[in-house]
């Protein structure tokens, strides 16, 4: 039996309303045009860690699955309730197409969620919206307001 993975068509509104949240608050966070990736791993508008890779600084795969799998642990510990699995989501300027860094990040997403047996939901989010680069499931907002 082959399972798909990623964010599927319809979304559920509860995910939809976290995303939509997770948008806000970078578009609110971020005012640069241009800024570095930023991997978050946690709860949009709850706890989150966030990691960020200096521009001088090169991350190959191992490593980058590395942070994952330490980010992921740490959430776990205290996630809000028992056994909750936390999102990852990578803030980030330009499009909402997918780029390196994008699969750069998922692919060590993959690995390090696998090695931890947990499910893995991760997102590009930039300042217009947000999109599963697995599936291409995607929501883009001219005028984010927030509620």
């Amino acid at each position: 039996m082959r399972t798909v993975e990623g964010i599927q068509e319809p979304v559920a509104r509860p995910l939809h309303l976290v995303l939509r949240r997770a948008v806000a608050d970078h578009a609110a966070r971020e005012r640069r045009r241009l800024h570095p990736p930023l991997l978050h791993v946690g709860w949009p508008g709850g706890r989150e860690d966030v990691f960020a890779v200096a521009p001088d600084e090169q991350l190959d795969h191992a490593l980058r699955a590395d942070v994952v799998a330490a980010m992921v642990h740490t959430a776990r510990r205290r996630a809000p309730v028992a056994g909750a699995v936390p999102m990852l989501w990578l803030t980030r300027s330009g499009p909402l197409d997918v780029g390196d860094v994008d699969l750069e990040w998922l692919a060590a997403a993959r690995a390090a969620t696998a090695e931890a047996a947990v499910d893995l939901t991760l997102v590009v989010v930039t300042r217009k919206g947000w999109f599963d680069p697995r599936t291409g499931v995607r929501r883009e907002w001219k005028r984010l307001r927030t509620r």
